[in-house]
């Protein structure tokens, strides 16, 4: 399998990651050069305060394929994974997490549900043959399941998980897609999902290998937020916002 230009862009959300960041951009590029396809990495740096772009700048020194995009303050998670796909250029796009927290293998995995005419395919934590060796606190994960209960009555039925920060787009998705979204902070994944159902993509939920990150950056606040935003998404749905395909 050879393609000629970039067959696939990652895109890296990354606001204050100086430490973790570059050992996962390492892995990142470390497998895609093994693999017979164009490529490219975009991390977008949301408004950091460290030396987040200049770890990026650093390890690019040495893989021109790393590209740093960033903008003046911090806009949220939602902002940069949605300026990261709609900068890049790739036919099939994935966003993932800074501290590498589901690896960039899994795309392997991945790619033969688009041959079977998936337009999205997302990493889960909650389907089976998934795999989690470092679990949250036992609160957060209580929280995570009594919100998808509710993420799934408003919004997304059918979906185990939409919070995974792991997610693939065929390219015209993602641009049809990203484009058509409000939030910029931690909801947007459930909002993106529903955009997609919407606009008639397929959607593929597959079992991931998944390790938290003692020192993740999302918030108590976040799961609230998340609530109140997929009320947001549902009465977009109901308006019929974000169109029709």
């Amino acid at each position: 399998m050879k393609h000629d230009g970039v067959y696939l862009s990652v895109v890296i959300p990354a606001y204050n990651e100086e430490q973790r960041l570059p050992p996962t951009l390492q892995d990142v590029a470390a497998y895609l050069r093994n693999q017979p396809y164009g490529w490219e990495i975009a991390v977008v740096n949301d408004g950091s305060t460290d030396g987040t772009a200049d770890a990026v700048r650093a390890v690019a020194v040495h893989e021109p394929r790393i590209r740093l995009l960033q903008y003046g303050r911090n806009r949220g998670k939602g902002y940069a994974v949605r300026h990261g796909m709609l900068h890049t250029s790739g036919e099939f796009r994935v966003f993932m997490d800074a501290d590498n927290s589901t690896t960039i293998d899994h795309v392997a995995q991945f790619f033969p549900y688009f041959e079977m005419d998936f337009d999205v395919v997302i990493g889960s934590r909650d389907v089976a043959g998934a795999q989690i060796e470092v679990h949250q606190v036992w609160w957060k994960e209580r929280l995570g399941d009594l919100g998808n209960l509710w993420i799934q009555f408003w919004a997304v039925p059918g979906i185990e998980d939409t919070q995974a920060g792991f997610k693939m787009f065929r390219g015209a998705a993602a641009d049809d897609v990203f484009s058509r979204l409000t939030l910029d902070r931690w909801g947007f994944d459930v909002e993106a999902l529903a955009v997609a159902r919407a606009r008639g993509y397929r959607i593929a939920e597959r079992p991931i290998h998944w390790v938290n990150d003692p020192n993740s950056k999302v918030p108590t606040g976040a799961y609230l937020q998340v609530l109140r935003e997929v009320v947001q998404v549902r009465l977009n749905l109901w308006r019929g916002a974000y169109g029709k395909k």
